[in-house]
């Protein structure tokens, strides 16, 4: 069925296109301009599909009628297309971890060997660490920060001492304590940092389970998350420095 086009405004005055409708059922925009034909110009374009067609748009015009009254549904993925941003992210992957405990990690065998005061015994041959030291081989940084609680949860502990298995495939694991993260007014929510583009935001339940995973390109809510990963990065400490000064639970 043909969409219901509502005129938006155009720079052109009444020569034709640069010009903007709108989709009077969706709010989709449609942009009329020149089309881009060029290879070259199309070849530095990213992840093109066969139906995308490509225009040139005055700036004017997007700042003069570019809609700004957005209002957002939650885009959702599967856990299985956040896997995948492990893979095709290009720069950087931060991840801010702020919850006291996490319900897959005590279903593992590790947790109940570490909670029962064994050697967790981690394997550095796992698909996980492979994928890590592999995406670390290419240039790929992988950074994260961990809130932790004074005294500490079991569950806080055994996230130190995987830190090292962390570190050893290429991430770079830092501490901060939570009463520091307030003072910053770090966030409570959880989640991952893709290129200082997208957010991962995890949403769980009160079992500690994770429920949802949203994606976020808010260009505002991006931008905070970089502050937000600039400011716990500068004050976080390195966890294997970290750990000398976490009382013991004894």
């Amino acid at each position: 069925m043909s969409r219901r086009l509502r005129y938006i405004g155009s720079t052109s005055g009444h020569s034709g296109c640069p010009t903007l409708y709108e989709d009077a059922e969706t709010g989709d925009v449609i942009v009329q301009g020149d089309a881009v034909t060029d290879p070259a110009e199309i070849a530095q374009l990213r992840d093109v599909k066969p139906s995308e067609g490509f225009v040139v748009v005055p700036r004017a015009l997007i700042a003069d009628f570019g809609p700004r009254d957005v209002a957002r549904e939650p885009v959702l993925i599967s856990y299985d297309e956040f896997e995948e941003m492990f893979t095709t992210f290009q720069h950087t992957a931060f991840r801010l971890e702020t919850r006291r405990q996490y319900r897959s990690d005590e279903q593992s065998e590790t947790y109940r060997r570490f909670a029962a005061g064994l050697d967790p015994e981690w394997d550095l041959d796992h698909p996980w660490c492979r994928s890590r030291r592999e995406q670390s081989a290419l240039g790929k940084r992988f950074e994260r920060v961990r809130i932790m609680d004074n005294p500490p949860t079991l569950g806080q502990r055994y996230l130190l001492n995987n830190a090292e298995r962390n570190n050893a495939v290429g991430e770079d694991t830092r501490y901060l304590w939570r009463a520091d993260a307030e003072r910053l007014n770090l966030p409570h929510e959880d989640a991952w940092l893709f290129d200082s583009r997208v957010i991962a935001l995890l949403h769980f339940d009160d079992d500690d389970e994770i429920t949802k995973i949203e994606l976020i390109t808010d260009p505002v809510q991006v931008a905070r998350a970089c502050q937000v990963r600039d400011a716990a990065w500068h004050y976080a400490i390195p966890s294997r420095e970290f750990s000398t000064g976490v009382p013991s639970d004894v």
